[in-house]
């Protein structure tokens, strides 16, 4: 490696480092930030390891065709590569960037998959432990696997039968129902983590991340009970954030480990997984007559329009009508 490539390759270090701490200031997921930074790594490459600053629109233009085109790339994720690449000019190096002709990718219509009801309760029944918990908060709340695994222990109001959703997709708080089918064994686990909890204060430890500066404002809410993960890790890890030895919350993949695992053992040829049992949720709530607009809430959706999908999966058939075959 030459002078030139050791300076090129420490500027580019030196740039996405801030990049990082923009977003970080910014309030983005430890997900976006990472989604961001391998999109920008990506971009660079691409145009021989230039400097972003000499490069324009009529780059930016090229890769994303490229990723059309040639990478065939889904349009959301050509479009999240987008989002990253002018998240770069405009924060970070305050340069404007004007329409862009790009070509995009199609966007396919795809229906949702759906569980029946007796499909929904032979996956549920093929789950044990922690995994059948979180199944059931996923139908039964209508929650997206992260938001699941999220959850604090102060997020849930059992007097109440609620599940406090806090900085969902898109940031935004929201509540969504408690399945009483899990209150009791929900209970147990949130004692279960008390007792680790009270375990790793004694060993020293016990501090889990908490979100935004509420760390600076409330110094010790961090190794408060009430902020600690439901469906914490087994292991204790260290928080590349700020080298603190911390208990996570559990990891995705075990979860949606398990629930491939039971839509086999349950015999279910559809293509499903953990984000089936959400669209299941939106589903049977529809079919049993819940008003659109409750159910929008419910899930969290920011428009209408992506709620009404369900309404043309439900088991009476495209939009609700009943074939003519079956009046003969």
């Amino acid at each position: 490696m030459n002078n030139a490539e050791v300076i090129n390759n420490q500027q580019q270090t030196k740039l996405l480092e801030t990049v990082s701490r923009k977003l970080k200031l910014l309030h983005y997921s430890k997900r976006t930030e990472e989604t961001y930074l391998n999109w920008i790594k990506r971009f660079i490459r691409y145009n021989s390891n230039r400097r972003p600053e000499e490069i324009g629109e009529m780059e930016i233009t090229e890769y994303l065709t490229h990723l059309a085109v040639e990478g065939k790339v889904s349009s959301s994720t050509q479009n999240i590569a987008l989002c990253a690449i002018l998240f770069l000019y405009r924060e970070v190096l305050k340069k404007k960037i004007n329409e862009l002709e790009i070509k995009w990718s199609k966007k396919p219509k795809k229906l949702p998959t759906v569980l029946t009801r007796e499909e929904t309760k032979k996956v549920l029944n093929n789950l044990t432990g922690t995994e059948w918990i979180i199944g059931n908060l996923l139908y039964g709340a209508g929650l997206r696997l992260i938001e699941c695994l999220r959850l604090r222990i102060k997020d849930i109001e059992f007097t109440n039968n609620q599940i406090i959703v806090r900085s969902g997709k898109g940031g935004k708080d929201r509540v969504t129902v408690l399945p009483v089918i899990v209150k009791e064994a929900l209970k147990i686990k949130i004692e279960e983590v008390k007792k680790q909890h009270w375990e790793d204060l004694q060993n020293g430890f016990g501090s889990v991340y908490l979100p935004y500066a509420l760390e600076v404002k409330y110094p010790n809410a961090s190794i408060e009970t009430g902020w600690q993960y439901i469906f914490s890790s087994k292991k204790l890890s260290k928080d590349l954030r700020c080298g603190i030895m911390r208990r996570h919350h559990l990891d995705e993949s075990i979860v949606q480990k398990a629930v491939r695992t039971a839509i086999k053992k349950a015999g279910i040829l559809k293509t499903a997984g953990c984000h089936t049992l959400r669209h299941s949720f939106a589903t049977h709530l529809l079919e049993n007559g819940t008003d659109i607009r409750t159910i929008q809430d419910l899930l969290g959706h920011s428009s209408l329009e992506t709620t009404m999908i369900y309404t043309h999966v439900v088991n009476k058939g495209p939009l609700g009508v009943k074939s003519p075959a079956d009046s003969l």
